[in-house]
């Protein structure tokens, strides 16, 4: 998995509330095997019923197709635990998502695949949106995990909470198996030590069976 540290780019406003997985990548246009993530994206909703790009559709507008921190509303991430519709997002560069509240099952998604989910009280969700509308493409924003900020346009400087746990890993990359082998040497020395104390409860190999 990918460290992050910081990112600065384009911040792509998508403010609606009880966003579902289905609708971020739908079911349909996960099953082969090798998917482009990035016309599953929104698939249903990108387009008209005659096939057409829907030019007014947030993903569709040019400023925001290298977009690099989505910023959403309530509950993003409801409905099924599908891991595809964190994938999506990677597949066009955004490795940052502030929303008021996740889906508990999609906020890990995010943290196993090296995406920064951001909460942010009302308060501060409220300037950020309007800071993100009003740039509508044309201005940076910076999001740093060490210092724990959002930076934007006219000084918008807004402090964020996350887990320390949270935070070391996706500074140091790690995600549940990476987590797990940072533990390697104490793995193999109990390992070890059993085989020694209990040779009969190890696992023969297949080959000499």
């Amino acid at each position: 998995m990918k460290a992050f540290t910081a990112v600065t780019g384009v911040a792509i406003p998508f403010l609606e509330d009880d966003v579902n997985t289905d609708q971020i990548a739908p079911v349909a246009g996960g099953t082969r095997l090798h998917e482009d993530y990035t016309q599953t994206l929104f698939r249903n909703r990108r387009r008209f019923d005659d096939g057409t790009p829907d030019p007014d559709f947030v993903f569709n507008k040019p400023q925001f197709r290298s977009g690099v921190m989505l910023v959403a509303g309530r509950n993003f991430g409801c409905g099924s635990s599908r891991e595809s519709a964190v994938w999506v997002f990677q597949a066009i560069g955004v490795s940052c998502i502030v929303t008021r509240s996740f889906a508990d099952i999609y906020r890990e998604n995010c943290m196993q695949n090296g995406i920064l989910p951001i909460v942010l009280p009302d308060a501060e969700a409220d300037r950020l949106d309007a800071a993100v509308v009003a740039a509508d493409g044309a201005a940076p924003f910076t999001v740093d995990l060490v210092a724990r900020t959002i930076s934007g346009p006219d000084g918008l400087r807004l402090a964020f909470e996350i887990p320390d746990a949270d935070r070391t890993r996706l500074l140091e990359g790690l995600d549940d198996i990476g987590l797990t082998l940072k533990h390697r040497a104490e793995i193999e020395a109990f390992e070890a030590r059993i085989a020694q104390a209990k040779p009969w409860s190890q696992v023969a190999d297949a080959s000499s069976l």
